[in-house]
């Protein structure tokens, strides 16, 4: 795939196939059409008995999804191991779990009658108000069966009630071209009210006074929508404040707004890089469609294998027709070679709940809404798709981090008075308490210092442990600010971090106007990491053109980084880019022993 992602980065070739075709366009719109179609059928959870099997797939003994075929007055030993059964299954799902009633084990379709559905779903609200729960029916589906009683399936999410802040959290980037639309459709998400049509909504998250005054986003700023045990939305217009939001929500979606001008593209990439997002929402003006840095945004998030969905804004400024052909143009875009994807186009609420397992069970499906910031249209299949969305990590993979040692990357560095020298960033491994003692480093001589978090704030409200995976903000006290940047990491002190002056890389030029050789310098993004690096050496090669492969050896020109094998790297310089990993460190030990 790598190497196909080059049609996405401004590639003539690309170009071209992302115009509205020719001659051909009736044939190929049909052709499109008829695929969204095929999509929508293949993609649907309950599939009609008289056109396919009524199945679903076998259940998992691990994972977040339990089939019932019913739950009619257990016995309390029974009730007991139903209970036990469903807290191991929030814990599989970090605190939510999605329930199939009038299922057999195999997946076969059953159904209830109605009867048997009302005692089913009153035992399940039994057996999650003793775990800690709330139960909210998802959707509910008529099985077609040779019975005079109508037999029913029901579909459940069981999700915990928060306690200390132990919420689950999604983070989602904000991708689009200028002007799409982005800033304005968080707003109205978190603000709870709708746009004016004049911007009104987005001013909330600016930072700068030039953004206000140009309407344009030039930096990364983080905003916060929350659902409640029962899958209502808590925003601002409930809440007057974060910690509100956070104390009443059982799982928050956390949007990084990132800019979508070309000037401010490393800003952009750094934000996909360091605040290591879950999932990437791309938004498209529906009256523009695919313009500006759209292809290469949705480019960007394929390379870092950052899941994408899209979303079509504006669709009250345009006729019917100009969205339908904005889809078709999407639809074909990611359907090319270099992309591989499966557009689902959302038009309904069970069109949005089957969208969001599908999304998290494979990366290449792709939903696509249309929506309006102004107007409201289909804004809560967007929250309803949010507010079902599962975690891509299981708790197996959370534990196995989590008992890691603590390593935490510095993404942000503030002065907040009488607080002192704060840094925002992400945990990446182990735990982190209050008063706790870590390192922080590199230097520019390669060395680490010591200091002791002071106190912890999660989503602008205060936090006792953060945990691997979770961002947050750390107060040091009266720590030297001028000694710390962006890119360093604070550790455990038993940790033996590897600082390198020179790494080598296994690459794939992307897009470059001549040919990529020794002494070329070029932006190089790894995790939190950026800094200006010379190409050492090629090997086996004097020079790469677009498309090629090679092992390539960087040195930093700066001072030296803390890298790990394995880590996903970007590079950019002018029109050049390329994407890889890194496979090889040299250790700086001469640069530690200097005084």
């Amino acid at each position: 795939m790598d190497s196909r992602v080059s049609e996405l980065f401004g590639t003539a070739a690309a170009q071209k196939s992302g115009s509205p075709a020719g001659t051909n366009g009736a044939a190929s719109r049909k052709t499109a059409k008829n695929g969204s179609k095929k999509c929508k059928n293949r993609s649907a959870r309950y599939p009609k008995a008289s056109n396919n099997p009524p199945y679903l797939p076998p259940e998992a003994e691990e994972g977040n999804i339990e089939y019932k075929l019913k739950l009619v007055n257990p016995t309390q030993y029974r009730f007991e191991h139903l209970a036990t059964q469903m807290k191991w299954r929030l814990q599989e799902g970090r605190g939510e779990a999605v329930y199939q009633i009038g299922v057999e084990d195999n997946g076969l379709l059953v159904g209830l009658t109605e009867e048997d559905m009302k005692a089913s779903l009153k035992t399940l609200r039994r057996m999650a108000e003793k775990v800690g729960a709330d139960i909210t029916v998802l959707r509910e589906r008529e099985v077609d069966y040779d019975s005079d009683e109508p037999h029913r399936i029901a579909e459940v999410l069981v999700r915990k009630v928060p306690d200390d802040q132990q919420f689950l959290d999604l983070r989602v980037a904000v991708l689009g071209n200028v002007d799409s639309g982005k800033s304005t459709l968080l707003g109205v998400l978190t603000q709870g009210e709708l746009d004016n049509g004049r911007g009104r909504a987005r001013l909330n998250l600016f930072r700068h006074l030039h953004e206000i005054q140009t309407g344009r986003t030039s930096s990364i700023s983080i905003e916060i929508l929350g659902f409640d045990s029962k899958g209502e939305v808590v925003n601002y217009s409930e809440s007057r404040t974060a910690e509100e939001i956070c104390e009443s929500a059982s799982k928050m979606i956390t949007f990084i707004d990132l800019a979508g001008h070309h000037k401010y593209l490393k800003t952009t990439i750094f934000g996909l890089t360091s605040y290591c997002p879950d999932f990437a929402m791309l938004v498209v003006s529906a009256n523009t469609g695919i313009a500006g840095t759209t292809r290469e945004h949705l480019g960007l998030a394929m390379a870092l294998k950052v899941p994408i969905f899209i979303v079509v804004s504006k669709v009250d400024l345009c006729a019917k027709g100009t969205v339908e052909r904005t889809v078709r143009q999407l639809e074909r875009i990611l359907k090319q070679p270099g992309c591989n994807k499966v557009p689902m186009l959302v038009s309904s609420t069970d069109d949005a709940v089957t969208a969001a397992q599908k999304f998290a069970q494979s990366p290449s499906i792709t939903p696509i809404f249309t929506l309006s910031s102004v107007t409201g249209e289909s804004l809560d299949l967007l929250k309803v798709f949010f507010n079902i969305l599962p975690p891509l990590s299981n708790s197996k993979e959370q534990e196995e981090l989590m008992q890691q040692l603590t390593e935490f990357q510095i993404d942000e560095i503030y002065t907040v008075p009488d607080v002192g020298t704060v840094v925002g960033g992400t945990l990446y491994s182990g735990i982190c308490r209050e008063g706790e003692q870590l390192v922080v480093g590199p230097t520019d001589d390669g060395k680490f210092r010591e200091l002791m978090v002071c106190s912890i704030q999660r989503n602008r409200s205060g936090c006792r442990v953060l945990r691997a995976g979770q961002a947050a903000t750390l107060a040091l006290g009266d720590f030297d600010r001028s000694l710390l940047r962006k890119g360093m990491v604070m550790v455990s002190p038993e940790m033996n971090p590897t600082i390198c002056w020179c790494f080598e890389a296994e690459i794939v030029l992307l897009f470059h106007a001549k040919t990529f050789h020794k002494g070329f310098q070029v932006t190089v993004h790894v995790g939190n990491v950026r800094q200006t690096a010379t190409v050492e050496a090629l090997q086996g090669k004097d020079e790469l053109r677009t498309g090629e492969k090679a092992v390539v050896r960087f040195k930093f020109i700066k001072h030296p980084e803390y890298l790990k094998v394995g880590a996903k790297l970007l590079f950019r310089e002018g029109v050049t880019k390329g994407i890889g990993q890194v496979t090889k460190l040299q250790p700086a030990s001469q640069y530690q022993q200097q005084p």
